[in-house]
């Protein structure tokens, strides 16, 4: 089965002043921001990547071409809309300090499957556009390049939450149970029965295995040895 790396894009100017930027043109990556991305290239680095694909906000952008500098080879790089983040409609702008205080902010906190963003979209529905890309590129790179192929998807913290809540078999009314940091690293493989995660939210660690390792299709019972090179 292909491996699909989820990476949320580094830290903007929006973030360092605890503004919801949503899909507000020319959000950057801040100093930290690149440094964090740059980090995240360089764990992918010994990783052959076969695709990078991005939501199409300059954020993400800026994070997926720190990733393809470090790549040996070259991999495919489309822009996808249905990767972008949440349509926050009027939420848009204003400061998560002003929205905490909006009646919406506690339903978005405990039943997010309820919300509706005003002049924007659904909790919902945002999850099930993201799910379906992810998949969709998933097994257009599998049948591609085969089982052992490896890509990447850069995309918003909302948006990667979803997808692993997702792949955990978690009702979105839990996903913000999940934590996904800037630039964090979270791993997902999709096999013919169910979704397996292998990792959430790192920010450091040797991702070399990814490379090279066995993917078997069932659980191993008891936990089994962790990630092992083919048999030469």
């Amino acid at each position: 089965m292909a491996t699909v790396i989820l990476v949320r894009h580094g830290r903007t100017t929006a973030n360092a002043t605890g503004v919801l930027a949503g899909r507000t043109v020319g959000v950057s990556l801040d100093q930290t921001g690149r440094e964090q991305a740059a980090l995240t290239g360089e764990r992918l680095a010994s990783v052959p990547l076969v695709g990078v694909v991005s939501s199409p906000l300059e954020r993400c952008r800026q994070t997926a071409q720190l990733i393809i500098d470090r790549q040996a080879g070259a991999p495919v790089t489309p822009l996808d809309e249905e990767l972008t983040e949440c349509d926050y409609g009027q939420w848009q702008g204003r400061t998560l300090s002003d929205l905490s205080a909006e009646k919406l902010w506690s339903v978005v906190q405990t039943q997010p499957s309820a919300v509706v963003f005003p002049g924007g979209e659904s909790m919902a529905a945002m999850q099930a556009r993201s799910v379906a890309a992810i998949r969709r590129h998933d097994a257009a790179f599998e049948a591609e390049h085969g089982p052992g192929a490896v890509w990447v998807a850069v995309s918003h913290g909302d948006i990667i939450k979803s997808i692993l809540a997702d792949a955990l078999g978690m009702h979105l009314d839990l996903f913000q149970r999940i934590t996904v940091g800037p630039a964090s690293v979270s791993i997902v493989r999709y096999g013919a029965g169910r979704p397996s995660v292998h990792a959430t939210n790192t920010d450091a660690g040797d991702l070399s295995w990814l490379g090279t390792s066995i993917h078997p299709a069932d659980a191993p019972v008891g936990g089994g040895a962790g990630p092992q090179a083919p048999p030469t």
